[in-house]
C-alpha cells in the first residue's frame, strides 16, 4: 500500500492513528473533545485534535483517502420516507460522518462501534447506516463485520462492529467481501502472552489477598468444582425463604441451599471460621466461578471484583476493557493488570524503539485504553479493504463474484 492520507474522528488516544500509520498513512486532521485524550494524542503524534467534529467545515478539509471514526451509537429519526436519509441522521454524530463523506468523497472509510448497534433502536440505527452508506456511493459488507482481538491472537474478548466502505457508486448494491481464514478461538489464547512475569507494580491489597484466600479455601473445600451459579454467602442455608422472590433469584437461592446441604459440615465450619464474611463488603460475600474445570485454583484465574461478586475466569482471555472500571487481577501474580499491559491488549506499541506514551495518570490511562479501538483489528480490516479495492467485481456464469 502506497502512502495515503487519513482523518481521525472521535480520535481518543489514536487507535485508528496507530493502525493507519502502520500501513503508511499520514493524519491530516483529528477530532476529539476529551481534553486529557487530546493531550496524549498531541504528545504522541504531534497533531492537535482539539476540535469538535460538529465544528468541522467539511469543505475546508484538504483531500484525503480514508475517513476513520469510532462514533457514538445514537438513535436516528423514524421520520417517513419523504425525508432523505441525511435528514434522518441529522442531530446524531453519524450525521457529521455523512456530511464529510458527501463533501470529500474519500476512497475508503472504516468505522467502529459496539456490537449492539446492529439491534439498537430495533434495528433502525443499523438500517439507516447501511442505507446512508449506499446513498453516498459506497460499497460495504453485506452483514455486520463483528470481530474481536482474541481472533487475532490478542487475549481480549472485545467484539465490535467494524464498518468498512469503498467508494464505488456504480456497484453499491454489491457487497465487499472482507473475511479472514484463520481466526482463533478464545481457548487458543493465553493472557500470559502479554504479561510481564517480573512486574511488581499494581499488587493487590492485604484486604484483597485475605478475601481471595477465604474464597480459595471455600472452593477447595466443597465437592462441586464446576459451579454454574453465583454463590451467595447469605443463601448458604438449609431452609431458604423463596416466597416473593423473582424466579431467577429463587433459582439461585435454591441452588445455594443444595450446595450447602451437600457440603454442610465443611461450610458450617468455614462460615464460623470467617464469621460469615462480615468483615468483607456485601458484594464481596458473593462468588462466581466461571472457569469450568480449566483451572483448579483461584490463583490461576483472572479475577474481577464486580458488583455481582468476586468473579473468577480462566486465563485464556481478558474480558472487554471498557474504560477499565474494574482492572482485572492476575491470580498467579497477585497483582492487577498494569497500564503497560493494557496498552498491549489494545495493541499500542510499548516494546518498540518508539513506544506509545500513555497518560501519566494511571486511572485516566486505563480509561483511555479501554475506550480506544483495538489497533490490530482495525489494521487487519484496513489491509483487507485496501486489497479489495484493487479487485473489481466480476460476473461469472450469472453469479456475481465479490472481491
Amino acid at each position: 500500500m502506497k502512502e495515503f492520507k487519513f482523518i481521525d474522528l472521535f480520535a481518543g488516544i489514536g487507535g485508528f492513528h496507530q493502525a493507519m500509520a502502520s500501513l503508511g498513512g499520514q493524519c491530516i486532521l483529528a477530532s476529539e473533545i476529551d481534553k486529557a485524550a487530546v493531550a496524549v494524542y498531541k504528545a504522541n503524534y504531534g497533531v492537535d485534535s482539539s476540535i469538535n467534529v460538529r465544528s468541522i467545515n467539511e469543505n475546508s478539509i484538504p483531500d484525503f483517502d480514508v475517513l476513520c471514526g469510532g462514533f457514538p451509537c445514537q438513535a436516528f429519526s423514524k421520520a417517513g420516507a419523504r425525508l432523505g436519509l441525511q435528514d434522518r441522521t441529522r442531530g446524531t454524530l453519524f450525521f457529521d460522518i455523512v456530511r464529510i463523506l458527501k463533501a470529500k468523497k474519500p476512497k475508503w472509510f472504516i468505522l467502529e462501534n459496539v456490537k449492539n448497534i446492529v439491534t439498537h433502536d430495533n434495528g433502525n440505527t443499523w438500517r439507516i447506516i447501511q442505507e446512508s452508506i449506499r446513498e453516498l456511493g459506497y460499497r460495504t459488507t453485506s452483514s455486520p463485520l463483528i470481530l474481536s482481538p482474541h481472533q487475532f491472537g490478542i487475549p481480549q474478548i472485545r467484539e465490535r462492529v467494524i464498518i468498512p466502505g469503498m467508494l464505488d457508486p456504480e456497484n453499491v448494491i454489491f457487497p465487499i467481501d472482507i473475511s479472514f481464514s484463520s481466526l482463533l478461538k478464545k481457548e487458543d489464547n493465553s493472557i500470559y502472552s502479554i504479561l510481564d512475569e517480573n512486574e511488581t507494580e499494581c499488587g493487590i491489597s492485604e484486604y484483597e489477598e485475605g478475601l481471595l484466600s477465604v474464597w480459595e479455601e471455600f472452593y477447595q473445600g466443597i465437592n462441586l468444582k464446576t459451579i454454574g451459579f453465583p454463590v451467595w454467602t447469605d443463601s448458604l442455608t438449609a431452609s431458604p425463604v423463596l416466597d416473593g422472590l423473582p424466579e431467577w433469584k429463587a433459582s439461585v437461592v435454591s441452588r445455594n441451599s443444595v450446595l450447602y446441604r451437600t457440603n454442610k459440615p465443611f461450610i458450617d465450619s468455614w462460615l464460623k471460621k470467617h464469621d460469615r464474611l462480615k468483615k468483607y463488603r456485601p458484594t464481596h460475600r458473593k462468588f462466581e466461578w466461571q472457569c469450568g474445570t480449566k483451572i483448579s485454583t483461584i490463583w490461576e484465574g483472572v479475577i474481577q471484583m464486580r458488583p455481582s461478586g468476586v468473579r473468577v475466569k480462566s486465563p485464556d482471555c481478558f474480558q472487554t476493557l471498557v474504560a477499565m472500571v474494574q482492572v482485572p487481577i492476575i491470580g498467579r501474580y497477585r497483582r492487577r493488570l498494569t497500564v503497560r499491559e493494557a496498552a498491549r491488549l489494545q495493541c499500542f506499541p510499548v516494546d518498540s524503539s518508539s513506544p506509545f506514551v500513555p497518560d501519566a495518570n494511571p486511572q485516566r490511562a486505563y480509561r483511555q485504553f479501554g475506550n480506544a479501538v483495538n489497533v490490530e483489528v482495525i489494521r487487519q480490516v484496513a489491509k483487507r479493504l485496501f486489497e479489495c479495492s484493487s479487485e473489481q467485481p466480476k460476473q461469472k456464469s450469472g453469479v456475481f463474484a465479490f472481491c
